[in-house]
């Protein structure tokens, strides 16, 4: 009995004895591993370069070389990271950090030492830098400016309707591509704009529709659509008549003097409303033979009413 009571305990010790060396073991490989990574180690590390901030026509080209090697000092901890990514990012900006030649952009690398530098961080130590300087390849596209047609299925609630005009915070877009895609288009239409029992105001962003071209681009590629809408009403002025373009050699005599127009305004400004704010002309060269009336159009209107009817649509008129 006694004996296996000692093997037991034998087998408990011994099974300690493992337990502690691996801990020990462990311990003492974190701190080589800390050690060997607080080490400075030399190292070449490639650098990425992303091009950005250039105008839209300008099309990089693939095969350009767009790799810097960068020959750095560093601590381990820094360099562990390239063992799951081969190479770091460079952003350069087309419009300060290098020259813009026909075909290409020239980077000069030893003049901008300062600028990877900065990027890299103090982590790193840069002691040397190749290519000297860098070529990055491009081709430029066709592009012009073009209107924006607004395509709008608007309803409008009862009593209420749009104050003004819809406006747009661009009128007309950057279109790019090949040179005879381009040199067809005269204008690009929004997607449609549908909106249903609107009683507020309108404020909407609305894609650009290029879905009729092929391989084209256009910046950008939505426009915000805006629009005051009011409560209205319908108002009635009665507008005297005026013969213009009548000869000399020619007098009648037209009835009706004055005719009803009515018109549909914000109720805000309904009030500002006056007779004298409307003309009404009919236009006696606008006669055909043998006609006995004249035709009433309104020649001047109050920019703030809209969908202006004449009530009556002719003017008899007898020669005397």
């Amino acid at each position: 009995m006694n004996s296996k009571k000692k093997i037991n305990i034998l087998d408990y010790l011994k099974k300690k004895s493992v337990k502690r060396f691996s801990l020990f073991f462990a311990i003492a490989f974190v701190f080589l591993i800390i050690s060997k990574l607080s080490n400075d180690y030399k190292q070449t590390i490639q650098l990425k370069v992303n091009l950005v901030d250039f105008e839209d026509e300008i099309l990089l080209e693939n095969d350009s070389i767009t790799y810097i090697n960068a020959y750095v000092e560093a601590k381990g901890f820094s360099l562990v990271p390239l063992m799951f990514n081969s190479y770091k990012g460079l952003v350069l900006n087309a419009k300060k950090d290098v020259t813009v030649k026909s075909n290409h952009f020239l980077f000069d690398v030893q003049k901008h030492k300062y600028l990877i530098e900065d990027q890299l961080g103090h982590s790193y130590k840069l002691l040397s830098v190749l290519p000297d300087t860098l070529l990055i390849l491009f081709s430029k596209r066709a592009s012009k400016m073009v209107p924006i047609t607004l395509k709008q299925t608007i309803n409008y609630a009862v009593g209420y309707d749009l104050k003004g005009e819809l406006k747009f915070d661009k009128d007309s877009v950057k279109i790019v591509g090949s040179t005879s895609e381009v040199d067809k288009i005269t204008h690009i239409n929004t997607e449609n704009l549908t909106l249903n029992n609107v009683k507020n105001n309108i404020e909407k962003n609305v894609n650009l529709d290029i879905s009729g071209f092929e391989n084209i681009e256009i910046f950008p590629k939505s426009i915000s659509v805006s629009g005051e809408v009011a409560r209205f009403t319908e108002g009635i002025v009665e507008v005297p008549v005026t013969i213009t373009n009548q000869p000399k050699d020619v007098t009648i005599n037209y009835f009706p003097k004055t005719v009803s127009v009515s018109y549909y305004v914000a109720l805000e400004s309904y009030n500002a409303i006056k007779a004298s704010n409307f003309k009404l002309e009919c236009d006696y060269t606008d006669l055909n033979a043998n006609q006995t009336y004249l035709v009433p159009k309104i020649v001047k209107k109050p920019a703030s009413v809209k969908h202006v009817n004449i009530k009556q649509k002719r003017i008899d008129f007898i020669k005397l």
